[in-house]
C-alpha cells in the first residue's frame, strides 16, 4: 500500500498533529481500566518528540455531544497516563480549534481535548478540517482503530495538511493485515467468534472466499449447527440466517475448504458464573440446554488444525470465556494459536481480553488494537483514512 510514513520524514522543529486512538475504557470514577491503546500510541509520539517536533496529540473518548465538553468526556486521565508512560508532562489544551498557535516548544507534547466535542467532527466538516490543518506542518494518522470513519480528524484534515502520513502503529497494522490476507502462507485459517451471525455475516462471506478453513464460535457457531440440522436447545442463534450459514459452508467446501463444526459442547441450564457445566456430544444437546463453550474433543481437533496452519486470523472467542467453567475452549485455541509456527494476527476487544487472560500476548505475532476497522479490512472494504493517505502520497 503506497502511503507516506512518519518514519520517512524529517520532523525536527515541525508542528506535528497526531490523531491517536486513545479511546480507553474507564470505571464509574473515571479511572482507566485498560491502557492498551495508550501504550500502543507511545511509539509514534516518542518518535516525534525524539526528532525535536512540536507535538500535538488528539483522540476521541466515549460518545460526547458535539459542542459540549463534559468532565466525563475529558482526555485529562489519558494525558495523565501518557505523561507517566513518556516520563514528561502532557498538558491538556481546551478550545484548541480557534486558539491560534497551539503547538508547544520543540521536543514537547500537548494533548488537544476530545476531538469529538468539536462541532462538525463526525460529519467531516470541511471548514473544521481546514482550521485543524492550519495548526500543523505534518499530520500523522496513528489511529487505525478509526480508519473506517471519514471524520474531520481522520480524513478531512489529511486532505488539507501540508503533509499527511501514517504513524508507526497505523503502518504496522496495515502491514500485518496485508501480510495475513494479501499473500498469506497457507493453509489460511480464520477464527470468527461472537454472539450473532448478523453482525459478522459480511465478514464470514468475505473470508469464505479467502481462507482454507473457517472456525466459528459462540452464538455464531450455534446458528451454523442449527443450519446443519444439529440440536442447540435454547442456545442463542439466528434461525432467519440459516440459509446464509449454509451458503458460507458451501462456499468453503466448493474450493476444498471447510467450516469445522463442534462435535462436543459444554452446556448449562442457565447463563451464570456459577452454572453447572456439562460436556455433551453435540447430537445429545437437550431442549433446555444452553451451549456456552466448545467441548474438549472439539478443542483438541481445532487446536491440531491451528498448529498446522500457515497463517491464522483471529477475531472473537469461541465460548463464554469470562466464566471459568466455559473458558476451556477459548483457552485451548489461544494456546494453539500461540504455539503455531504460522503467522498469527488477532484483533477485537474480546479477543484481546482472552489473549491477556490466558497469558499468550507475547506469542501472538500481531495484536490489532482496532475493532471496526479491523473487521472492515477483513471484509476487503476501503477504509477512508487509508484511502486519503494513499491519495496524498500519489
Amino acid at each position: 500500500m503506497n502511503i507516506r510514513r512518519m518514519t520517512d520524514l524529517d520532523l525536527s522543529g515541525k508542528r506535528v498533529f497526531i490523531r491517536a486512538d486513545l479511546n480507553v475504557p474507564q470505571d464509574d470514577a473515571g479511572a482507566i481500566t485498560d491502557d492498551t491503546r495508550i501504550r500502543a500510541s507511545v511509539a509514534g509520539i516518542r518518535l516525534a518528540l525524539d526528532a525535536g517536533a512540536r507535538v500535538m496529540v488528539t483522540s476521541h473518548l466515549g460518545r460526547p455531544s458535539e459542542g459540549e465538553l463534559k468532565p466525563a468526556d475529558s482526555l485529562a486521565p489519558v494525558a495523565e497516563r501518557l505523561s507517566t508512560l513518556l516520563g514528561r508532562p502532557v498538558a491538556v489544551k481546551r478550545d484548541w480549534v480557534d486558539a491560534g498557535e497551539v503547538a508547544p516548544a520543540p521536543g514537547e507534547v500537548v494533548m488537544l481535548e476530545n476531538c469529538r466535542c468539536n462541532r462538525g467532527e463526525k460529519k467531516n466538516d470541511e471548514a473544521l478540517a481546514r482550521k485543524m490543518a492550519a495548526l500543523c506542518d505534518v499530520y500523522v494518522n496513528d489511529a487505525f482503530g478509526t480508519a473506517h470513519r471519514a471524520e474531520a480528524t481522520t480524513h478531512g484534515i489529511a486532505r488539507f495538511a501540508p503533509i499527511a502520513c501514517a504513524g508507526p502503529l497505523m503502518s504496522d497494522e496495515v502491514s500485518a493485515l496485508t501480510k495475513a490476507l494479501a499473500d498469506p502462507k497457507r493453509p489460511l485459517v480464520a477464527i470468527v467468534g461472537g454472539s450473532k451471525v448478523s453482525t459478522k455475516l459480511t465478514i464470514l462471506q468475505a473470508l469464505a472466499q479467502k481462507v482454507d478453513r473457517l472456525i466459528v464460535g459462540g452464538g455464531i457457531a450455534n446458528t451454523f449447527l442449527l443450519a446443519s440440522g444439529l440440536p442447540i436447545g435454547k442456545s442463542l442463534a439466528e434461525p432467519d440466517l440459516l440459509d446464509d450459514a449454509r451458503k458460507v459452508i458451501a462456499a468453503l467446501r466448493a474450493k476444498g475448504g471447510d467450516v469445522p463444526l463442534p462435535v462436543d459442547v459444554v452446556v448449562a441450564n442457565t447463563f451464570a458464573v456459577d452454572a453447572v457445566a456439562t460436556v455433551k456430544a453435540v447430537a445429545d444437546v437437550a431442549a433446555d440446554d444452553l451451549i456456552l463453550d466448545i467441548g474438549p474433543e472439539t478443542a483438541s481437533l481445532l487446536a491440531g488444525q491451528l498448529r498446522s496452519a500457515g497463517t491464522i486470523v483471529w477475531n472473537g472467542p469461541v465460548g463464554v470465556f469470562e466464566f471459568d467453567a466455559f473458558a476451556n475452549g477459548t483457552r485451548s485455541l489461544a494456546h494453539a494459536v500461540a504455539d503455531s509456527p504460522g503467522y498469527s494476527l488477532a484483533g477485537g476487544g474480546d479477543t484481546i481480553a482472552a489473549i491477556n487472560k490466558f497469558g499468550v500476548t507475547d506469542r501472538i505475532d500481531y495484536i490489532s488494537t482496532a475493532g471496526g476497522a479491523f473487521l472492515e479490512f477483513l471484509e476487503g472494504k476501503a477504509l477512508p483514512a487509508l484511502t486519503v493517505l494513499q491519495q496524498r502520497a500519489a
